[in-house]
């Protein structure tokens, strides 16, 4: 089976930029609803932007366009950031817990279909899976307890995040 590297790649620049966007909307609703993360969201999304620039980095290397499912991500990041901001300390947690698990899960499945075919590809995604499941795990510490609409929003995200990739590699072809 062939593996599309520079599609890869494409989309995860995007999914990366979608990400920077979900935390510059809950930092801009953070300080009405939720001041204990704003440090925490400053800190995460400076990761976001750092994995954007890695993968841009690659696409520039290989001479690639963004992927068409950039602005998608962008805007619909930042509308995700932003309500779910605006709903308080435990949505901004769960909206992380599910894109993060949907994206840890993501990049593993491409750290095995890639294997030691690009190993610019292999490098790219791996230096950012430490920092994705920090994510991960910080804000699953806020939502220990979380009840049946928290549910709801969790399985809503996942299944959001889960789509946005699934255009992003039917749009992120080279």
């Amino acid at each position: 089976m062939r593996v599309d590297a520079g599609r890869i790649m494409k989309v995860n620049h995007a999914g990366e930029h979608g990400a920077v966007n979900i935390y510059a909307g809950q930092l801009a609703a953070a300080g009405w609803r939720a001041r204990i993360l704003v440090s925490e969201l400053a800190e995460f999304k400076s990761h976001e932007e750092r994995h954007r620039a890695l993968f841009a980095s690659e696409l520039a290397r290989r001479d690639l366009p963004r992927c068409r499912s950039y602005w998608l991500c962008g805007v619909g990041g930042y509308l995700l950031g932003f309500v779910t901001g605006l709903l308080g300390v435990r949505s901004i947690a769960i909206a992380t817990v599910a894109v993060a698990r949907v994206v840890l899960r993501h990049l593993e499945q491409q750290l095995l279909a890639i294997g030691t075919t690009d190993p610019h590809a292999s490098a790219a995604i791996s230096a950012i899976l430490q920092e994705e499941q920090l994510h991960h795990d910080h804000s699953a510490a806020h939502v220990s307890d979380s009840g049946l609409l928290h549910r709801m929003l969790g399985a809503v995200i996942s299944g959001a995040t889960k789509s946005v990739i699934w255009i992003g590699m039917r749009l992120g072809r080279t």
